[in-house]
């Protein structure tokens, strides 16, 4: 497996090369987060051993386990949480992870950095931003500013930015993410960032021509998921 992931990071570097180039920017200021879910332990320790330093995942019982399996280099590796937070979860949550990407509610937040608290850490976190227009998580980029400001008394968690999610109408797909580089731009009024999240293996050239400093790529490193039994 470590062969093939080697592999295709390196085609989805050339991509990512490629994608930069038509918008002006370098290609060093994108950086991709190997998403690991539904595959096993040995997916992480291919991604880490291609150089990669950064993993996500969706669920926190799947990553307990997985996390506890891997054999983790040496070097840091960021554990990026990227899936729905149930509130009741988001102590262990803090605990397992160093980033949450998909912060979208106050308790939530709050839950998170009495988490944080417990195990004596800063949390990065992410506020999700709802670009879709559908009942997916999120906040509205308007409300992303005003947002940041009420996790001001949470001194546990440390806001790096914004992530969203696509449109599944690709034809939407530009638009939405200048609406969450909006949010982005509008966060920074308010607080120092310096991460947007955004884009897949299908729309990472649209995500970097908007502005995007991390793409989440699964299928492209790791191929199709495994069915679910």
């Amino acid at each position: 497996m470590a062969a093939t992931v080697a592999r295709r990071l390196e085609e989805a570097r050339e991509r990512i090369a490629k994608a930069c180039a038509a918008a002006g920017r370098p290609a060093d200021g994108v950086h991709i987060l190997a998403v690991t879910k539904g595959f096993g332990p040995e997916a992480i320790e291919a991604a880490v051993a291609a150089g990669l330093k950064d993993i996500g995942e969706n669920y926190l019982q799947e990553a307990q386990a997985k996390f506890a399996a891997a054999a983790w280099p040496r070097h840091p590796v960021r554990r990026h949480y990227i899936g729905r937070i149930q509130r009741n979860k988001a102590r262990r949550i803090a605990a397992l992870f160093d980033v949450v990407q998909t912060v979208g509610e106050l308790d939530v937040a709050e839950k998170l950095d009495e988490g944080a608290r417990e195990s004596s850490k800063v949390l990065d976190i992410l506020l999700q931003v709802n670009i879709a227009g559908d009942d997916r998580a999120g906040i509205e980029p308007e409300a992303c500013a005003d947002f940041a400001r009420s996790l001001q008394p949470f001194s546990r968690l440390h806001l790096c930015g914004v992530m969203a999610v696509g449109p599944l109408d690709h034809s939407a797909t530009q638009t939405a993410f200048a609406r969450a580089a909006g949010a982005f731009h509008a966060i920074g009024r308010v607080t120092p960032v310096d991460m947007l999240s955004l884009g897949m293996t299908g729309d990472l050239e649209a995500a970097v021509a908007a502005g995007s400093t991390m793409v989440r790529l699964g299928t492209a490193l790791f191929g199709a998921r495994p069915a679910k039994v």
